[in-house]
C-alpha cells in the first residue's frame, strides 16, 4: 500500500518532479535546505502560495496544513496583521543594526506575557538556546549540558547527541570529537535517573521542554517538573525550558500554565508568524550575567571578557515587527482558547475514528497539539516512543493524506491546530483520518 502511494504521489506532480531534477543541478539532493529531502520518505513539494490553513504545489494541488511547518505556521498562511508589519517595515528599512520601534513594545509584551523579565532575540530558537547554553556556563562555571530522551532542541553541538546502548553518542556526522563528553542524556519522567545525573555538580544547565514533542507528545508525570526545579536548584544547576513547539499550546506557553520557574525561557518558530525570529527570556539575576565589559572589543583578535552572544542581523527590524504583530494581534487569548477549543475536538475525533476501527491506538493532546501512538498507552519516555513507533506505518498514513489533500505531520509530530483553522478543516482531516483506517484494515480482512 506504501508502494502504491507513493508512486501516485509522484505521477500526480510532474512539475515538482521536474523541478527537483533541475534543482539537483545547483543544491545538494535538489533543495535549498536538507531537511526539505529527509521530512517525508516521498519526495518535496515545490509551493507556490499559502493562504489561511491551506497551501498550494506547483502541479495545482491544494493541501489542507496540518503540519503547519512544524509548528511556525501556527499562525496560519499570510495572517494579515504581520503582513501589513512587514510590509511596511521593508518599504521603511529593515536592517540598521540599532533597535527600533517595536523592540520596546515586544519585550514589554513577551515580559509580561511569559513572567520572565528580560529579553534577547536571535533568528531562531537554536541561536537561542546557543545562547542560554553559554550564559548558564559562563554563570555556574560548569560546561555539562543535561537533556532528556527524546529531546529536539535545534540544530546545536551541545544537545545532537543520542543514547546508544547507554552511551552518549553523536546524533549526526560533522560534530566535533568529544562534543557527547559535555552532554548528559537521562530518560523523561524518570526523577531517580535525573538526581543520579546531576549528583556530581557539574551541569551547567538541565535544557528541557515542558512536554517533549519530538518524540509525540510526552507529557510529565504530575510531580515530575516540581522534583526537576527541586534538584536544579538543590545541586546549583539553572534551569532553561524550551517553549518553541509548546508555546502553540497555551497563551503564554506551558510553563506559565503549569506553574513552572525556570531560570531562562526560549522560543521560536512561530512568534513572529514564521519570519526568522528566536528569543530567551530570563530572570534579572541571570540578566546580569550579559553586562557589557569594562574595556570594548574594538580589534579582532583579543580576548573580551563578554558572554558570547549576538549576531549582525539578530533583532532585525523586519523580524522584530514580524514578532509584534503575531504576538499581540494574531496569538491573542482569543485565538488560544479557539484553538484548544479545535484540538480538543481533533483528538476526540481521532480516539471516535480509532475506537470505531478497533486499532490498538491511543490518543495524546494538548491544547491545539495532538499526537497518536501506534499502542493502548501513550508513550511517557523516549525509549517508550522508539518502541510504539513504525516509521513506515507513520510514512503510508501521511502520503496516503497527502494524496487527498491533506498536510499531515512529518516523522511523530502529530497534527497540530493553527490560528487559521475551522471545524470544517478538522471534519476534512478527521474524515480522511477515518478513510485511512478503513482501507488499511480492509488489507488484513
Amino acid at each position: 500500500m506504501l508502494a502504491v502511494e507513493n508512486e501516485r504521489f509522484v505521477t500526480e506532480r510532474p512539475q515538482s518532479a521536474a523541478r527537483l531534477e533541475q534543482a539537483q543541478r545547483t543544491m545538494p539532493r535538489g533543495v535549498p535546505m536538507s531537511w526539505m529531502d529527509d521530512l517525508y520518505e516521498h519526495p518535496p513539494v515545490w509551493v507556490t502560495h499559502g493562504e489561511g490553513a491551506y497551501f498550494w504545489d506547483v502541479d495545482g494541488h491544494r493541501y489542507l496544513d496540518l503540519y503547519v511547518a512544524d509548528m511556525s505556521a501556527f499562525c496560519g498562511h499570510g495572517p494579515a496583521p504581520v503582513v501589513a508589519a512587514v510590509t511596511e517595515r521593508i518599504q521603511r528599512g529593515n536592517q540598521f543594526l540599532q533597535p527600533g520601534e517595536d523592540a520596546i513594545p515586544l519585550a514589554e509584551h513577551m515580559a509580561e506575557r511569559y513572567g520572565m523579565p528580560k529579553w534577547q532575540y536571535t533568528l531562531s530558537a537554536t541561536q537561542a538556546n546557543i545562547e542560554v547554553i553559554r550564559i548558564a556556563r559562563h554563570l555556574t562555571g560548569r560546561e555539562v549540558v543535561l537533556v532528556f530522551d527524546g529531546k529536539y532542541h535545534g540544530h546545536l553541538d551541545p544537545t545532537l547527541v543520542v543514547l546508544e546502548n547507554g552511551d552518549v553518542q553523536p546524533e549526526y556526522l560533522g560534530l566535533p570529537r568529544g562534543a557527547e563528553a559535555r552532554t548528559r542524556v537521562v530518560p523523561f519522567n524518570d526523577p531517580a535517573a535525573l538526581e543520579r545525573a546531576l549528583a556530581p555538580r557539574d551541569v551547567a544547565v538541565v535544557l528541557t521542554e515542558p512536554a517533549l514533542t519530538n518524540a509525540g507528545l510526552l507529557l510529565p508525570r504530575p510531580d515530575f517538573h516540581d522534583v526537576l526545579r527541586e534538584l536544579t536548584s538543590r545541586t546549583g544547576t539553572l534551569l532553561a525550558i524550551d517553549e518553541t513547539h509548546t508555546l502553540v499550546t497555551a497563551y503564554a506557553g506551558l510553563a506559565r500554565a503549569w506553574g513552572l520557574e525556570p531560570d531562562l525561557l526560549t522560543l521560536g518558530k512561530s512568534i513572529a508568524a514564521g519570519v526568522p525570529l528566536g528569543a530567551y527570556g530570563m530572570t534579572d539575576e541571570v540578566a546580569r550575567a550579559l553586562a557589557g565589559p569594562e574595556e570594548s572589543n574594538v580589534v579582532s583578535g583579543e580576548a573580551v571578557q563578554e558572554v558570547a552572544t549576538g549576531g549582525t542581523v539578530f533583532a532585525n527590524a523586519l523580524s522584530l515587527a514580524a514578532g509584534r504583530a503575531a504576538m499581540t494581534r494574531v496569538l491573542t487569548p482569543d485565538a488560544f482558547a479557539r484553538t484548544a477549543r479545535l484540538g480538543g475536538r481533533l483528538a476526540a475525533g481521532l480516539r471516535a475514528a480509532i475506537d470505531r476501527h478497533g486499532v490498538p491506538w491511543s490518543v495524546v493532546q494538548e491544547g491545539s497539539h495532538a499526537y497518536y501512538a501506534f499502542q493502548p498507552e501513550p508513550p511517557v519516555d523516549g525509549a517508550g516512543s522508539r518502541r510504539a513507533d513504525d516509521p513506515d506505518l507513520r510514512a503510508l498514513v501521511r502520503v496516503y493524506m497527502a494524496n487527498r489533500g491533506v498536510w499531515e505531520s512529518g516523522w511523530w509530530l502529530g497534527p497540530t491546530v493553527s490560528v487559521a483553522h475551522t471545524d470544517a478543516d478538522l471534519d476534512v482531516y478527521l474524515g480522511v483520518f477515518d478513510e485511512f483506517l478503513a482501507d488499511v484494515l480492509a488489507l488484513t480482512d
